[in-house]
């Protein structure tokens, strides 16, 4: 294994002094570092690389984010590809634009807090144990809430990202090949994530449910891209005008709804109050149909004080009933009854047979 050094940065740089120049003074001048595929297994002391920059060290054995602190002007930090578990040593790069770690041991994204600068975030691929997932830190995903803009957490077994809600200039997410299943979910993010405009969840079962490209498109006016492929205005306009007619049709099947549940209330009172007693006679000619009243209280003016709305009532209830029973009297004859005992007075029954014979 190789030892990330000074002398062997010096070694393999090409540096060439000028005269009466050191090679510290040389080491200081360095903007960019590459031992990607070098067996490198641990990083020793930088700090005399000053204006380091960018650091290319993917490709690798190293296992611990070490001597790190004193390359403050680093920007970019490639990883990927080693033994690394744990996120570390990495505040007191408050310069840090891009980092990129994926292909590594790590579970949980933490230790990045102070990162004011930080844009990109790459930690995909990370060989956990079967049956674990990538945590978020929730400490880290407040810190980076107003800078990150770039996320790829792509294959880490992830069944829920509603943490990322918080990463409120995020316009690009990248979590193919992970186990988000819930459209809903995807919907209440997608409502917080004002300015993302790219989103790649391919590879996750919540992309086999149905209408979940259109529920997407519809719930986030940014996006342009989703799964790899444009969203162009005319599918917007489509899904929209077609969501459009689906709630006015459901507005008005709710105003149908109601409105017939009022009628069917209001007949229940009525004949909860006044009952009506069918009674069919069938005979040669014409059938009679005889309706019995009883006259029992009955709101109809809602503005008028209940008394003289019982009054008025009453008067046009009697007044219907005894109009109503006079010409049924008028039809009825011997024969036609037969359930006498719905009058509740025999005289009436008497006469009523006098008057028709």
């Amino acid at each position: 294994m190789v030892r990330l050094t000074l002398d062997l940065i010096a070694r393999n740089s090409n540096l060439k002094p000028r005269k009466e120049e050191t090679i510290s003074q040389c080491l200081k001048k360095i903007t960019h570092i590459n031992f990607s595929d070098k067996n490198i297994d641990a990083i020793e002391d930088l700090s005399l690389c000053k204006n380091l920059s960018v650091l290319y060290l993917y490709d690798n054995c190293i296992s611990q984010i070490t001597n790190l602190n004193y390359a403050t002007n680093l920007t970019h930090l490639y990883l990927q590809n080693n033994c690394i578990s744990c996120i570390e040593n990495l505040r007191s790069l408050k310069k840090l634009e891009k980092v990129y770690l994926g292909g590594n041991y790590i579970a949980v994204i933490e230790g990045l807090e102070g990162l004011g600068e930080l844009r990109e975030l790459h930690v995909e691929n990370q060989r956990l144990p079967l049956g674990e997932k990538l945590l978020f830190d929730p400490r880290t995903l407040h810190s980076l809430a107003k800078s990150l803009s770039i996320l790829n957490i792509s294959n880490n077994n992830i069944d829920d990202i509603r943490d990322l809600e918080i990463l409120e200039n995020l316009n690009q997410l990248i979590a193919v090949d992970n186990q988000l299943l819930h459209v809903k979910d995807l919907e209440f993010l997608l409502n917080k994530l004002m300015k993302l405009w790219k989103i790649d969840l391919n590879g996750n079962p919540v992309c086999l449910k149905p209408k979940y490209r259109d529920r997407l498109i519809l719930v986030s006016k940014s996006l342009e891209y989703l799964d790899g492929k444009e969203i162009k205005n005319i599918e917007r306009q489509f899904l929209t005008n077609w969501k459009a007619s689906k709630d006015a049709k459901k507005i008005s099947k709710k105003r149908r709804s109601k409105s017939e549940d009022a009628s069917n209330s209001l007949i229940s009172n009525f004949e909860t109050m006044h009952h009506l007693v069918p009674v069919y006679y069938p005979q040669v000619g014409k059938p009679k149909l005889v309706f019995f009243s009883e006259i029992q209280r009955y709101p109809v003016n809602g503005n008028a004080s209940p008394e003289s709305s019982r009054e008025d009532y009453t008067k046009i209830i009697e007044e219907m009933g005894n109009l109503s029973l006079k010409q049924s009297e008028s039809l009825l004859t011997k024969n036609d009854v037969h359930e006498p005992h719905l009058f509740h007075n025999p005289k009436e029954k008497e006469n009523l047979f006098a008057e028709n014979e």
